[in-house]
């Protein structure tokens, strides 16, 4: 698998078009019975609104680092307004068509105790008319998109997608579907499409044997006048089925708390892979490992390029494969983590030769937080620091060992010349809630607790492990020799 291709996810250029909507969230506890009826009582105290549908796709290629653009249809509601500034703080770029007489698709869901206690749908069917609103707005700006990814909700936005498929392959564009008709036909050109099991099964698929499997797919692929299939297939894995080749992948999560959304992560990751210049079979490979990480999560969730390479360092090394962790600009990933109000702690230091102390130190970290981000002095700056012999380690190698860790969400290399062997410019840049050092010292002391401090956040300090040192370890290593 050619992982360099993670450090080009900003070139995948792909437009979303289908059936947007917005995920609105009442959350509370629940303490009795309502005295008016059987049900319970939820006290609200928490409104969350979140991107849904197609959005929600347009969402997850946007947290991959995809250059995005969202077609849709909303009515003129404060539902659409609310859907199009969430759109604009995710760095989506959205032209959603406006239609009087319908309403923005709402799907209101109330939540106790992580259970979803009633949802609320608002939607009516949007028309042939409506969707050939978003053919012409296809055709004005499919020049600017390699990649053109319908996601299909069966609410009437895509009544028009032969067309609108005529369209992007007479641009050259590549078109990948996810379907909810049974008739696959309508989805004729389609360079991909991404049925779960039960719409393979709904539009005539067989599942009594792998063979079966393998040549009703094959079939139906032909009939449709479809190059391949992505057919995710559960705590089965998925495969990936063209006219000549087929490769499955098992399921990569080892714990599932809600499946909601899973399919869209795994089309936008396909389609970002792609996009970033994967072949399709590893394109596969990483969206089977994002769907696992997805999965692991409460709610529509979406995957971070450095959730993805903590996970594919895990799962290639468990299968004997060479893993070098890639280094891009994490900000942005970081800005949505604190927008969804999770608490970012950082803190720093060589981690030479990862050790007892250093692991216990990094999970006490992430203990105070939601994510924890390593700042790591890169190569030069442990010479500097350290000695002409020393790192031990080199940088790639030692970001590969700490992002395998489960307390580690984001590892960022500093210590250039121009920065310095402190993470000051780095903390100042970040902003993280807690800082945290391990060590015998004065919060005066810390590089960046003045930053810190003067955006409200706390600084901490860690005791190490006694006896556990980089230093000590050498040493008895070389006592050995």
């Amino acid at each position: 698998m050619d992982l360099s291709r993670l450090q080009h996810l900003n070139k995948a250029r792909v437009l979303v078009v289908g059936d947007v909507m917005l995920d609105r969230y009442w959350l509370g506890d629940t303490g009795r019975i309502s005295p008016e009826a059987p049900v319970p009582v939820v006290k609200v105290s928490t409104l969350e609104d979140k991107a849904g549908g197609a959005a929600n796709v347009a969402k997850n290629v946007a947290h991959l680092d995809g250059k995005v653009g969202l077609l849709g249809l909303i009515g003129q509601d404060d539902i659409g307004q609310t859907l199009e500034r969430i759109l604009e703080s995710e760095n989506i770029h959205s032209q959603l068509v406006s239609v009087t007489g319908l309403p923005t698709i709402a799907k209101m869901r109330v939540i106790s105790r992580h259970q979803q206690v009633v949802r609320l749908d608002l939607e009516e069917t949007f028309t042939q008319a409506h969707s050939r609103l978003l053919r012409e707005n296809l055709q004005q700006v499919i020049d600017d998109y390699d990649y053109v990814l319908f996601s299909d909700y069966n609410k009437g936005a895509l009544s028009a997608i032969q067309e609108m498929i005529a369209v992007a392959k007479a641009a050259g564009k590549i078109v990948l579907v996810d379907p909810k008709s049974s008739d696959f036909s309508i989805y004729k050109g389609a360079d991909f499409i991404t049925p779960n099991l039960n719409e393979f099964q709904l539009a005539g698929g067989e599942v009594k044997s792998e063979e079966a499997l393998t040549l009703s797919a094959r079939k139906l692929l032909a009939d449709a006048g479809v190059d391949a299939m992505l057919l995710t297939r559960s705590e089965q894995g998925m495969s990936l089925i063209s006219h000549t080749e087929k490769h499955h992948f098992a399921a990569q999560v080892r714990e599932v708390s809600d499946v909601t959304g899973a399919g869209d992560t795994v089309i936008a990751t396909l389609t970002t892979m792609l996009g970033a210049g994967m072949v399709a079979k590893d394109a596969v490979e990483v969206a089977n490992i994002a769907a696992g990480i997805a999965v692991s999560k409460l709610g529509a969730a979406t995957v971070t390029p450095e959730e993805l390479s903590q996970k594919l360092g895990q799962y290639l090394i468990e299968n004997g494969e060479h893993y070098q962790a890639p280094f891009d600009d994490v900000h942005q990933h970081i800005a949505f983590a604190k927008r969804n109000g999770e608490r970012i702690v950082f803190t720093n230091g060589c981690f030479d030769i990862l050790h007892a102390g250093h692991v216990k130190y990094l999970a006490q970290a992430k203990a105070m937080g939601d994510k924890l981000v390593v700042g790591l002095n890169n190569d030069e700056s442990i010479s500097r620091l350290k000695g002409a012999d020393r790192p031990i380690n080199p940088l790639d190698e030692r970001a590969m060992v700490l992002s395998a860790l489960a307390s580690v969400d984001w590892v960022i290399p500093f210590g250039s010349e121009a920065e310095g062997d402190t993470p000051a410019e780095l903390i100042t840049q970040l902003s993280p809630d807690i800082l945290v050092k391990g060590g015998d010292y004065k919060v005066s002391e810390i590089a960046g607790a003045e930053h810190v401090l003067s955006t409200g956040g706390r600084v901490e300090v860690l005791d190490f492990l006694n006896g556990c040192s980089t230093s000590n370890i050498i040493k008895k290593a070389q006592a050995t020799e």
